[in-house]
This record gives structure tokens, C-alpha cells and sequence, in this order.
């Protein structure tokens, strides 16, 4: 049998190690215990601006002259004198003699047909004299003569009948000779720039022969393609609407002013556009300070649209379904639904559901739902103010 001393001392060494793992675990750290965090996006926002905004609308077009006339020989002849004037881009005045045809044959038949007016306006008094002297005669005799009405041969009517339709045919001839004479002069109609010349001097030419090509400086007009729908921007679909156009004059730009005068009423079958056209007083403008705005020239257009009030514009790709989602005082998100009235250059134009100042939340959320806590940009835009407790990330996850 065990006596009592090999009992009792496995229980003590037992006793003794369950107290020293007690003790050392007694002496062991409890973890520290980490607080919960909270993860809230970060968020661009950008302050929303109410202004007044025109409806402008964008074209563009080629500057042509309003009037061109081609001139043309009514008479025949050879070219005898030729303006120095009459030159490709060179500028006349109204009434400016350009080129003269050989005017020796119409003065001569001019001066026949003034000899023959004299000889008829001569015959035609004669005529007229001879007349009355019948008329006396007529009178004289007819008292005692049982006639009481003469003949009208007699009264030499017929003959008198006949010398002032000679006389009338001679004018017409002397009227006719002088037209021709006039002809022989080629002017300009107005005041012009020679856009094309086609003769010079010693040439021979005939009725219809062509000279050239002249376009008038007075007015210049721009064909306008708008688009249909863009047509309910403009007062009174664009009639009398100012206009801008600019293109580049020697490297720089240039500004001139316009006018639309008028709509062409239909709409182009290729390009199903609706054109105006706009008009341009002087565009060559004769002072030293004017930029010329020279035919042929290609030029961007602003047509002035209607006036707004009170609208904001808002990047396109921050409204959906025309909800724009927007950052209130407590840093909650909510969307407000707005009234577009009109996308243009990936912006959308706005007249009301914003109110001004409200910030316009521009980072992508990628889950964004009414009423969710948020922290703006400006809570950690100093890098020695920090939240605690709370840890950010910036949410800018591309749609």
C-alpha cells in the first residue's frame, strides 16, 4: 500500500502549478479594446450660381455680297479705253466709267439721225402751215359753197397725219442713236468690287459679250444653317435677332455686328437644317479702323437668343433623370429635381429646383442615396485637423 507521502506530494506539486498558470495569467494584459469606426465618403462640392442667361445659338457661314451683276456689252465695238480701276479686287464708285467702246460709229449715226429729225420737224411745220391755209381758204369759200363739211383731204389732215409720224420716228431714231452712244460707256451700277475681269484694251466685242463680274459693297449677307429644334430659342424664330460673327483678319481675331433680315422658309434637304440670313452694312468698311469683312470669308456665328432671368448651369453628367443630388448644412446628401430648358456644350441649363448657393455635390458616389452622411472636402483640408474616431475616403469611382 501507498503510504501517505506518495499521495500527497503529487497533489501538491498539481496544487502548485494550477496557482502559478493562475498567477500568470493573472499577470497577462487584457487587449486593448478598439473603437468602431465610421467610413463616410468624401465629396466635391461646388457652390450653385443663379444668373441671367441668353439662349445664344451657334452657326456659321460664308460672307457673300448681297448684289453681283455681270457686265456685259449691249453694243458692238472695239475697246478703246479701260479704267486702271477695272482690276480683280479693285474698288469703284456708282457711275464710274470702266471701259469705252470705239464711239465713232454711234456719234456719226446720232448725228444722222438729229438731221433727220430737223428735216422732219421742218416738213411737219410746213405741213401745219399748209393746214391752216386750207382751213382759212375752207372757211372763206364755204359761205357761198352748198357744202358744209369739208373733206379731210382738202383740210390736208392726212398729210399732216403723215409728217408728224415721220417726225415721231425721228425722235425715236435720235433717242435710239443716243442710247447707243451711251452704250459705248460701260459704268458701274454701284459701288463695287471688281470680283472678275475678262477683257482689255483692243478687243473687239458684240452685244452680250462679257466683261466681268462686279458684287456691291453695300450689304453683305451669311446663309445661317440652324437646326430645327434650336429655333425655339430665338425671338421670333430668329427675325431681326442680332448677331456676332467672328473669324480671324491677319492672325487676330475680329468681331463684326449683324442683323437677320430674313428666314429662307424651307428647310435644306441635305443637311435638314433651317437657314437665316444675316446681313452686314458695309462690311468693307471705308475707315482706317474698320476690319474689313471681305467676301468669301468664312465666319463664326452667335445669334442672340432669348433672355432668361434666373438660371444655373449645371454640368451635364451631374444630372440623372433631372435629379441633382446636392449637400445640405448637416452633411446629408438629397436630390433635387430640376426643370432643364435647354443641353448644350455638356452643360444643362437650369431655371429652377436649385436654389443659389446650395452646393452641387461634383464626386461620383457610387451608391448615393437620400439622406446619407457624407464629409465634404473642406473637413480635411487642413492637415492638421482630424476627426476622431472617424475615418474618410474619397469616392471618386468613375460611372
Amino acid at each position: 500500500m501507498a503510504t501517505k507521502k506518495q499521495i500527497f506530494i503529487p497533489i501538491a506539486i498539481a496544487v502548485t502549478a494550477i496557482a502559478v498558470a493562475g498567477a500568470l495569467v493573472a499577470m497577462k494584459k487584457p487587449p486593448e479594446k478598439k473603437e468602431e469606426t465610421v467610413i463616410l465618403p468624401i465629396v466635391k462640392t461646388s457652390p450653385a450660381q443663379i444668373n441671367p442667361i441668353s439662349l445664344d445659338v451657334k452657326s456659321h457661314g460664308l460672307v457673300k455680297a448681297k448684289d453681283q451683276t455681270q457686265l456685259v456689252a449691249q453694243v458692238s465695238g472695239q475697246i478703246v479705253e479701260v479704267s486702271p480701276l477695272f482690276v480683280q479686287g479693285g474698288f469703284v464708285k456708282e457711275g464710274q466709267v470702266l471701259v469705252r467702246i470705239d464711239p465713232n460709229d454711234y456719234e456719226a449715226a446720232l448725228t444722222e439721225a438729229e438731221a433727220s429729225l430737223a428735216q422732219a420737224r421742218s416738213a411737219l411745220e410746213i405741213e401745219r402751215a399748209q393746214a391752216h391755209v386750207a382751213q382759212a381758204e375752207w372757211d372763206r369759200i364755204s359761205k357761198n359753197s352748198n357744202e358744209s363739211i369739208p373733206s379731210e383731204l382738202y383740210l390736208r389732215k392726212p398729210q399732216l397725219a403723215e409728217k408728224l409720224a415721220r417726225y415721231r420716228a425721228s425722235e425715236a431714231a435720235v433717242k435710239r442713236a443716243t442710247r447707243n452712244l451711251e452704250r459705248t460707256f460701260v459704268k458701274a451700277p454701284y459701288d463695287a468690287i471688281i470680283a472678275e475681269r475678262s477683257i482689255s484694251l483692243g478687243s473687239v466685242v458684240n452685244p452680250g459679250s462679257f466683261f466681268g463680274l462686279v458684287s456691291a459693297t453695300e450689304v453683305a449677307e451669311i446663309r445661317l444653317p440652324v437646326p430645327d429644334k434650336d429655333l425655339q430659342y430665338l425671338v421670333n424664330h430668329g427675325l431681326d435677332s442680332n448677331v456676332t460673327l467672328s473669324a480671324d483678319y491677319a492672325g487676330q481675331e475680329v468681331q463684326w455686328q449683324a442683323k437677320i433680315v430674313r428666314s429662307e422658309g424651307v428647310i435644306d434637304n441635305k443637311s435638314r437644317m433651317t437657314y437665316l440670313v444675316a446681313e452686314v452694312q458695309d462690311p468693307y468698311g471705308q475707315t482706317k479702323t474698320a476690319k474689313p469683312l471681305r467676301f468669301g470669308a468664312y465666319v463664326n456665328a452667335t445669334i442672340a437668343g432669348m433672355q432668361i432671368p434666373e438660371a444655373t448651369l449645371i454640368p451635364q453628367h451631374l444630372v440623372k433623370n433631372n435629379k441633382v443630388a446636392v449637400l445640405n448644412a448637416d452633411n446629408t446628401l438629397s436630390f433635387r429635381t430640376v426643370e432643364i430648358v435647354r443641353e448644350q456644350n455638356n452643360m444643362v441649363i437650369a431655371t429652377s429646383g436649385i436654389n443659389f448657393g446650395e452646393k452641387i455635390i461634383t464626386s461620383a458616389l457610387e451608391y448615393p442615396t437620400e439622406g446619407m452622411k457624407l464629409d465634404p472636402d473642406t473637413a480635411v483640408a487642413k492637415s492638421d485637423e482630424k476627426k476622431p474616431n472617424v475615418e474618410t475616403q474619397l469616392a471618386m469611382k468613375e460611372e
